[in-house]
């Protein structure tokens, strides 16, 4: 087992203002039929209302803590802008809290700071990247994630994805200095089942384990190959190697270049 250390956050609750509970569905839909398989159970959880959008401009906010937050991998600070409002933002990772954030057209070049994409130098790192402005960051959210601007381009801005594509957004879009925070979550091992089902994650039985008639893999004496020639889902669909992105989808003409193919 290995688990992320969380020294470095307050040891203050959550903002009760800035909470709410959510109800917990079980990967079912409004009929109440399974539709997202192994979800259900895990520890009670309030979701924190953050703001990916960060839209309040020229105005300096101080961090004020910096928490966990167990609806998704990367921490988040809680911020109180200099008019007494507070905030909960996506951390970015080395920001402590007593630090100032900015969110400014042209901030400074700082981590933390959010500003336009059109005012990010070439070779920066950026996390919670707007792909409509004024939407609220969409690209570059989870743990230690973050994309690279690699080109200003009139008024798009050519970013590298952590998958090697690189595609342009929107200049006028914001985007946050640095990378996401928790840069060491995907060197956590749960070490065992229980911790999945903490995390609200049901056990996933292997096809191969099964009968014939509840899997393509199914069947055979003892361990047998796949006995199909595509990898396949439980209900008959192609999965490896199987592009599922729509040839003629409106965003095709914003790649430029395509993830590369794993070896």
């Amino acid at each position: 087992m290995s688990i992320v250390e969380y020294k470095g956050l307050s040891k203050t609750g959550s903002l009760r203002s800035l909470t709410v509970k959510l109800k917990s569905h079980s990967g079912r839909n409004s009929q109440g039929r399974i539709t997202v398989r192994h979800q259900g159970g895990g520890n009670k959880k309030l979701y924190r209302l953050v703001d990916f959008g960060v839209q309040k401009l020229d105005i300096p906010a101080k961090v004020e803590t910096v928490e966990y937050d167990p609806y998704r991998t990367a921490f988040i600070s809680r911020i109180v802008y200099r008019t007494g409002e507070r905030s909960y933002i996506l951390a970015a990772d080395g920001v402590k809290p007593g630090e100032s954030v900015l969110t400014s057209i042209n901030a400074e070049l700082k981590f933390g700071n959010r500003l336009m994409l059109k005012n990010v130098p070439v070779g920066y790192q950026v996390f919670n990247v707007e792909m409509t402005p004024g939407r609220g960051g969409k690209i570059a959210r989870s743990a230690g994630s973050f994309v690279e601007v690699s080109a200003q381009d009139g008024k798009y801005t050519s970013l590298k994805m952590p998958s090697g594509e690189i595609r342009k957004v929107l200049s006028s879009g914001f985007a946050t200095l640095g990378r996401a925070s928790n840069i060491e979550s995907n060197l956590e091992v749960s070490g065992k089942a229980g911790r999945s089902r903490w995390l609200g994650i049901r056990p996933t039985v292997r096809g191969s384990v099964m009968n014939p008639v509840d899997h393509p893999y199914g069947g055979g004496e003892g361990r047998t190959q796949r006995g199909t020639r595509r990898p396949k889902t439980l209900w008959g669909k192609i999965t490896g190697g199987k592009k599922t992105r729509r040839k003629k989808k409106w965003s095709n003409k914003f790649i430029i270049e395509r993830r590369k193919k794993k070896k």
